[in-house]
């Protein structure tokens, strides 16, 4: 065997970070030494790794192909330093990104979780769309991701974790808060705002409003779910939200659920990570402790 673990461990964070001098910082090395052992992978394997665009670097053909066969040796790697399964030995740092709805609502107990039986473990946590969370851990950004919806990529496995719906709120002054039902008719003559085109709660609203109504008034999207529900609390507008998100406002009489009959929107809360990953003790302690989780608290429905 001609390369070294330490030449895919550099040609993994330059393919990672774009940058050697990045990658170096990543790995405690100095950048002449990340070079080195860059310039000596690709003279041993007879192949360009990167192209190279001043300071940037993006991946050829072959490095594309060597990329998840290098992940799949530094996780064996991982998985032999860490030793057996035993929670005292597991140790290590696991990249997480998730959605708005799980990261506000249910990451914090999970990372609370982990922390208390297994110490040394780290995750650390993003917060993005679920398009940019699949495209994060399609392209190694991260080990985990928690998304609102399916994915049926095939270079990911997907786990369902939590169970919820999306809910339609209005504020209690709006006219429709005192009907008893609202039909799809007057939920196309009123005034929306929405989350933002990528997100999963959009993207499930979507899916399930527009076969029964053809165009909404949509006057605002917003990515950040607490300026959606300040809008309607004080505003003549709807908005369809999890009702995770709503919940508490709800039971203070801040929002109200609207009632429509027609509309029935379930969705899942999943972990996804890539097809091609090995067993990771890392991330099977995380989703165990999840799934445990789950069962010590009623699913949302």
């Amino acid at each position: 065997m001609r390369y070294s673990l330490k030449q895919l461990a550099v040609f993994d964070a330059v393919a990672d970070s774009g940058s050697v001098s990045q990658a170096a910082d990543q790995l405690a090395l100095t950048q002449s030494a990340a070079s080195m052992s860059l310039a000596q992978l690709e003279k041993m394997l007879g192949r360009p790794l990167f192209e190279r665009q001043g300071k940037q670097m993006s991946l050829t053909h072959w490095g594309s192909w060597l990329r998840p066969r290098a992940k799949r040796l530094l996780q064996d790697a991982q998985q032999i330093d860490l030793g057996f399964y035993d929670k005292h030995l597991l140790s290590g740092q696991v990249r997480l990104c998730a959605s708005q709805t799980p990261a506000e609502h249910l990451v914090p107990k999970l990372i609370s979780n982990i922390d208390n039986d297994f110490p040394e473990i780290r995750v650390a946590l993003d917060v993005m769309s679920t398009k940019s969370v699949i495209e994060g851990v399609i392209d190694y950004q991260y080990d985990l991701g928690i998304i609102e919806g399916r994915c049926d990529d095939n270079r990911l496995n997907h786990e369902i974790w939590w169970r919820d719906h999306l809910t339609i709120v209005a504020s209690a002054h709006h006219p429709f808060a005192k009907r008893e039902v609202v039909t799809l008719s007057q939920l196309e003559q009123a005034k929306w705002v929405l989350r933002e085109q990528g997100s999963g709660t959009r993207t499930v609203f979507d899916s399930h409003m527009h076969p029964l109504i053809e165009e909404l008034d949509v006057w605002r999207e917003y990515e950040y779910v607490p300026v959606l529900r300040s809008l309607v609390e004080n505003g003549p507008y709807l908005t369809c939200l999890p009702y995770l998100d709503v919940e508490p406002f709800i039971e203070a009489g801040r929002l109200v659920e609207l009632n429509v009959p027609d509309l029935k929107m379930d969705r899942t809360l999943s972990f996804i990570w890539r097809a091609d990953m090995t067993e990771n003790p890392l991330l099977d302690c995380i989703r165990r402790e999840a799934q445990r989780m789950m069962k010590g608290k009623p699913r949302v429905m």
